[in-house]
């Protein structure tokens, strides 16, 4: 291999459509705050996008989940089963609420939660399910549907990567009883920073409004009954987003694109699981493109590493939640283990996989791959 190859980023965002133009008009107009006219705009047509009645926009994914939770107004105490393969931002925001996360763990195929763990994880306190569709493919819902139906549970839909994706045919974000997305930089649709919640629930939808705007009283602006927080997004972030909601069909395909030339490029590679590409009749998005080291010698540590030094941005898995310190020592999960988790955690990374990533750009990657790991 060259000394000093281009290095590829992990992600980069592709910011080529109406961006400029739409941001343009937040300046020239000076609506730049979060009362701007593009927040409305962005809100309802992200929610019809998703089949949802309503839209909040608000700064982040994370705050969305904090806000989403909140809003169901669950009994303190209560137990929320949630994946144990996520990011820290769900049990974040379930123990935020005074809540409890009871954890299953995840299928080593498609790396979403095991549905089949999670009736035996129901109890007399269990109040609700938190559904987390990981990295391309969406969790099977109708198992989880019955389960809520059965048990007077609400869900909660983190669909933060899954701008786009389908579960049989209905979007991603429809499902459940309050739904969250983030627009990161690494999102099929970013603002910079930013989230949404959708749901078709008008109570729910007036709580996360009034929650993301420090719970103001509509006749009595600076008079509080509840604490809330200032969890807005701004017009120029609503600007963008509404930029790349526009093309949120052609970066779907894009993505599948990507996902489809790397399986191909990959397809002897050895020594590592590449992603499904199926779950059921459900296309993988690539929302990344991830690896998992079959080796138990060559953890994903050592592979980013040696990746680096061939020039090819990578970005560790999640981490899971019973192995976090900070849950740890408030003394959650104890004695609880999760080997898929744990497995994926160890082992998985994911290679360059932005929506600005070219051909050429992947055909190089899938190059330094096979060099690196012959």
């Amino acid at each position: 291999m060259a000394d000093n190859p281009a290095f590829i980023p992990v992600n980069e965002p592709l910011l080529n459509g109406n961006e400029k133009k739409y941001l343009n008009e937040c300046i020239d107009t000076g609506w730049i705050s979060s009362e701007g006219p593009f927040i409305r705009e962005f809100e309802e047509k992200f929610s019809k996008r998703c089949h949802r009645t309503h839209g909040i926009a608000v700064s982040n994914g994370s705050v969305a989940l904090d806000a989403a939770v909140m809003a169901l107004d669950l009994e303190k105490g209560s137990e929320v089963i949630m994946p144990a393969f996520t990011i820290i931002s769900c049990a974040a925001a379930i123990v935020r609420a005074g809540l409890v996360p009871v954890l299953v763990d995840a299928d080593p195929v498609t790396w979403n939660m095991n549905v089949h763990d999670i009736e035996k994880k129901i109890t007399s306190k269990t109040k609700a399910i938190m559904v987390v569709h990981i990295y391309g493919l969406p969790v099977d819902m109708d198992p989880v549907l019955k389960l809520a139906r059965t048990n007077g549970l609400k869900i909660i839909e983190d669909a933060a990567e899954m701008h786009g994706q389908t579960y049989k045919g209905r979007p991603c974000g429809s499902f459940g009883d309050i739904s969250i997305f983030s627009f990161y930089p690494n999102k099929h649709i970013t603002t910079g920073e930013g989230g949404m919640i959708v749901t078709d629930n008008e109570e729910l939808a007036e709580k996360c409004r009034s929650l993301r705007n420090l719970c103001f009283m509509p006749m009595r602006r600076f008079v509080h009954e509840t604490l809330g927080y200032n969890f807005r997004m701004t017009n120029l972030q609503a600007a963008l987003g509404l930029a790349q909601l526009e093309r949120l069909d052609e970066f779907v395909i894009r993505k599948r694109n990507m996902g489809r030339l790397y399986n191909e490029l990959l397809v002897n590679l050895q020594g590592f699981q590449g992603p499904s590409a199926y779950a059921g009749t459900d296309e993988n998005i690539y929302w990344v493109y991830g690896l998992v080291s079959l080796d138990k010698g060559r953890d994903a540590i050592s592979c980013m590493k040696q990746l680096a030094n061939a020039g090819v941005g990578t970005r560790p898995f999640f981490y899971p939640m019973h192995l976090q310190p900070v849950f740890q020592r408030m003394g959650l999960f104890k004695g609880e283990s999760y080997p898929v988790a744990e497995m994926l955690a160890e082992q998985g990374f994911y290679i360059p996989s932005g929506m600005a990533l070219t051909e050429d750009q992947i055909r190089e990657v899938a190059r330094r791959l096979q060099a690196e790991f012959a």
